[in-house]
């Protein structure tokens, strides 16, 4: 049994190492790997048709998907709420440091693994928590590390309408032609491996500034995100596959665009680039450890 877990959880994370690594070894080697270009067909045109794909094509139960909504948005208000003083006992600025801890990785990272350790339904249930997070980095994330806030972001995001006509069709059941999911379907397939592309383009280029600090925020964001994972999917009585993909959720490390945004508005980006280069790469021995904790009690 441990020799076919552990096989399980090779066959999980090795395809996500070596696409990212990809993406890695060309940047490095010298050749461009044009994220100006990538990012947006990645974010979107193949996300939102992956979004609806997998909703349509899963059709969770309605109190399903808002228990795993509504649980997302309480671990997301907990990551910044416990966050918010971890760091200052750190000695580190809120500011600068809280979204890297309070925005996982959900979308290059942990779309991918739940997908290969969980399936289509265990897709569904990381994208619920994707979306949301997408949601309040651009919005909330953007705000603390900028000092302003822009709601109106919101409205330029098509994963948000992605999410509103995946959920409507797959919760009143409305007939989509065939031909339609599966254009969906092969647009959204561009979403994972553009997004793991993406994400190894974007640690050749980061550096590693303050190693100590970089260190205690990643293991903050990880652990942190794997303790409130633990919690809250306990309080809501997560069941079955939607237990472990929301836990794994979770657990991911700091999202590339924690650093974008804190380039964008020059708030020590050189240190919020640490936190998503370090957490990043002790995430590849942390999460097959949590993964594997969780397949052994799915």
């Amino acid at each position: 049994m441990g020799y076919e877990l552990a096989i399980k959880v090779i066959e999980c994370v090795l395809p996500v190492i070596c696409v990212g690594l990809t993406g890695y070894l060309w940047v490095i080697s010298g050749r461009k790997l044009d994220g100006a270009i990538l990012t947006p067909i990645a974010t979107d045109i193949a996300t939102p048709c992956l979004i609806v794909s997998t909703l349509l094509k899963t059709q969770l139960e309605p109190e399903i998907f808002v228990s795993t909504a509504a649980a997302s948005v309480v671990a997301l208000a907990l990551f910044a709420l416990l966050g918010a003083p971890l760091i200052m006992a750190l000695g580190l600025r809120v500011t600068t440091f809280l979204p890297a801890i309070a925005f996982p990785n959900a979308g290059n990272l942990g779309l991918p693994i739940a997908l290969y350790a969980f399936g289509p339904p265990g897709l569904a249930h990381a994208v619920i928590f994707f979306a949301l997070s997408s949601i309040a980095n651009y919005t909330i994330g953007q705000a603390i590390i900028s000092g302003r806030s822009n709601w109106r972001a919101i409205l330029r995001m098509p994963l948000i309408y992605a999410v509103i006509v995946g959920a409507a069709a797959a919760y009143c059941r409305i007939p989509v032609p065939k031909a339609l999911v599966d254009t969906l379907t092969l647009v959204g397939g561009m979403a994972v491996p553009l997004m793991l592309l993406l994400l190894g383009a974007s640690l050749a280029k980061l550096s590693v500034p303050a190693i100590n600090h970089a260190l205690a925020a990643s293991a903050l964001r990880i652990g942190l995100g794997l303790v409130i994972g633990l919690l809250v999917a306990f309080v809501f009585g997560m069941r079955g596959i939607q237990r472990p993909a929301f836990i794994l959720q979770c657990s991911m490390p700091s999202a590339v665009y924690t650093f974008l945004f804190a380039q964008r508005w020059n708030n020590q980006p050189e240190e919020v680039a640490g936190v998503v280069f370090v957490s990043t790469i002790l995430s590849i021995a942390s999460t097959p450890i949590i993964l594997m904790s969780l397949l052994n009690q799915a």
